[in-house]
């Protein structure tokens, strides 16, 4: 592994080695032991799209693995007044040993890891939230055991998450059922990966259909960053997809409920259900440091 730019790069054996890797580390965070494998490495954070929790885990991450990051914003940077890309990229592999980015375009990241040295790690796009999801599945295991025999399911805006959670969910032996409104489907390159595991991924419009049997539960406000403007007509489309205790009723019993966060309450997801599946949505939160800081290591290290 080079990069971590989408999910659909990464081997099976990738993806479950950087998930016992995060287990390990949590561990020895968990019983104060030091960790300092990345001493004296620089990673640089790049942020065009603001976050909490992406800054946050990986600026404490290095930390904790005994490195540093530096905070990027498109402010502090020339790419914010025009210098190109694959300039940006081969002066910062000169002084960085990683790059995470959280920004708009796909084509930025792969661009970066095109043009400079050094590692490069999608935050997040527009297209694919490979960290979200690494720390998600680590999450699944954590409470369920084990991934084979269960059924995910998705509700809401096919937009990076949902990309993301299928392509997850596929490689690592679940079935992953999605339940979008008409014109607001995943992209059409994770649609065709997704024929590669007939039986496994299921696409409809209807939320209960969608939500039978189902096991772990996902969900993403309707409204993504840099959708403002489309805010008041999405709650028009979205109004019936949401995780509620009516669509949790066909659900197998033992189900759990997943937000990557922020959380609209009352909107994609009820302030009740939230509550009620609150300890495995904020342990899911703190599996963001985890996971992020086993992809540190392997491509830092």
């Amino acid at each position: 592994m080079k990069h971590l730019l989408t999910l659909e790069q990464l081997s099976k054996e990738e993806i479950l080695d950087i998930l016992n890797l995060a287990d390990q580390l949590k561990f020895q965070k968990k019983n104060k032991i030091d960790h300092h494998i990345l001493k004296g490495k620089t990673l640089g954070m790049i942020f065009q799209k603001a976050s909490t929790r992406t800054r946050v885990s990986f600026e404490v991450g290095m930390y904790e693995l005994g490195g540093q990051a530096l905070f990027l914003s498109s402010r502090d940077l020339q790419i914010g007044r025009g210098e190109s890309v694959e300039d940006t990229a081969r002066v910062l592999s000169r002084y960085l040993d990683g790059i995470m980015i959280r920004t708009f375009k796909q084509q930025e990241v792969e661009d970066l890891a095109k043009y400079g040295s050094i590692p490069v790690i999608n935050a997040l796009t527009d297209y694919a939230h490979p960290c979200q999801v690494l720390a998600d599945l680590m999450t699944i295991r954590e409470f369920k055991g084990a991934f084979e025999g269960l059924k995910c399911v998705y509700i809401g805006d096919g937009n990076n998450m949902a990309n993301s959670i299928i392509v997850g969910c596929l490689k690592l032996g679940m079935k992953i059922s999605v339940a979008t409104p008409n014109g607001y489907e995943p992209h059409p390159h994770i649609l065709e990966f997704a024929k590669n595991y007939p039986g496994q991924f299921t696409l409809t419009n209807d939320v209960m259909e969608a939500s039978k049997n189902g096991d772990v539960f996902f969900t993403d406000v309707w409204a993504s960053m840099g959708q403002e403007a489309e805010a008041i007509e999405r709650k028009k489309i979205f109004a019936g997809y949401q995780i509620n205790k009516e669509v949790l009723k066909v659900a197998n019993k033992d189900h759990m409920v997943l937000h990557c966060l922020p959380a609209h309450r009352g909107e994609e997801i009820t302030a009740e259900v939230f509550e009620m599946h609150a300890n495995e949505i904020f342990e899911e939160a703190e599996n963001r440091l985890h996971a992020q800081k086993a992809v540190l290591v392997r491509l830092l290290s």
